[in-house]
């Protein structure tokens, strides 16, 4: 697809042009799959936040905010324990339809005035409406941007930036922040809002700021020696070895939370009160168990498999695969798919139809690569 396409464009826009970005139509933007130059190209961005740090720019994002005292009314439309949640702490969660299909997944966080979501961009409209829809008060912030700075040193590079006092948490640093918790803090007079969290499977940072201060602020991290830019053919390749799905591909309306293994944002309260869509349903399904599942495959050679490929187990169609591609750190290509849940057991033998070829696959434990997330006391897991 060509940068040319009319796309919306991010605050990051000419930025991302001047390091030499190719960008390509994503969700109604144009974005950088790649950095073209010395550096520039998707396994080497994969390597080096896998290593270092690595700067992504996800604008595209929805931001929302909802007025405090509407939890109990968002926890109308998801699973997850939200008027338990303490200030400043984050929760992943799915908002549901009646039947328990799956209309997107999101970060919520408290904070000590409002609650603070983060939708996915490609369904971000649609989020808006069905929350409004309910009768929630929404206030969708287009007037802020999104970065995430992902990877072992994104900690050092950050705090070496923003060593100012948290407003919110009790973070006296960005270094104080473990994983699923998020504070106020101030670079240059401009407001942040930092949380320690990400879609990579790396330890490392998102932060919300005015779109106006976004592209000097993207400047100033891309001067530490830790930091480079990188695109979203990398974030797709990071969150696929994390076992992290992708919302329009690996779910959608059609995959409900059992069968997707996601049954852990179903809080525990929730699942005694329930009150979220399809909630006896799904506990059902949670009892009695899904008849497919979602599954990793690992892939023997270097052919990898895509989106739309057919699983098999002998003649017999099983399973489809929903994200595929190469995994850089593994040198091998790695695969998600739901499979029947008589062939999800992991060590299970399969095939995967791939350009008129059968591939041998194995189902494997998700993540492909172990994550490292820092928790409580700094200790990375």
């Amino acid at each position: 697809m060509a940068d040319t396409d009319p796309t919306l464009a991010l605050p990051l826009d000419g930025l991302h042009r001047r390091l030499g970005a190719r960008m390509v139509p994503f969700a109604g933007y144009a974005m950088p799959i790649q950095y073209v130059g010395e550096f520039g190209g998707i396994i080497a961005e994969h390597l080096w936040t896998r290593t270092s740090a690595g700067l992504f720019d996800v604008s595209h994002m929805g931001q929302v905010l909802l007025p405090l005292a509407e939890d109990t009314a968002l926890e109308t439309l998801i699973p997850g324990d939200i008027t338990g949640l303490a200030i400043g702490a984050l929760r992943y969660s799915l908002l549901l339809d009646e039947t328990g299909g799956i209309l997107d997944d999101l970060m919520v966080t408290r904070r000590a005035a409002d609650l603070y979501l983060v939708v996915n961009g490609a369904v971000k409209t649609e989020d808006i409406a069905h929350l409004r829809a309910h009768g929630l008060t929404v206030t969708y912030r287009d007037d802020w941007a999104l970065l995430a700075l992902q990877g072992p040193l994104a900690v050092t590079a950050l705090d070496r930036l923003v060593p100012g006092v948290a407003g919110v948490s009790g973070a006296s640093s960005i270094a104080d922040l473990r994983f699923m918790r998020a504070a106020a803090f101030t670079w240059n007079g401009h407001a942040l809002w930092i949380s320690r969290s990400g879609y990579t499977g790396e330890d490392g940072y998102e932060i919300s700021l005015p779109a106006a201060a976004a592209e000097a602020f993207a400047e100033a991290l891309l001067a530490q020696p830790e930091v480079k830019p990188i695109g979203l053919g990398a974030r797709d390749s990071l969150r696929l070895e994390a076992g992290l799905p992708l919302y329009g591909h690996d779910l959608d309306t059609t995959t409900d939370p059992i069968e997707a293994g996601l049954q852990f944002a179903i809080s525990k309260r929730r699942k005694i009160e329930r009150g979220f869509p399809a909630a006896d349903a799904l506990m059902a399904r949670l009892h009695d168990g899904p008849t497919r599942k979602r599954v990793g495959l690992l892939i023997e050679g270097k052919l990898p498999a895509r989106e739309g490929a057919l699983v098999f187990s002998g003649d017999k169609q099983i399973g489809t695969v929903t994200s595929g591609g190469f995994s850089p750190s593994l040198g091998v290509p790695i695969a998600m798919a739901y499979v029947n849940a008589a062939h999800a057991a992991d060590g299970t033998a399969v095939e995967i139809e791939v350009r008129g070829k059968r591939l041998a696959a194995t189902v494997t434990p998700m993540p492909f690569k172990p994550k490292n997330y820092v928790r409580a006391e700094g200790a990375p897991t």
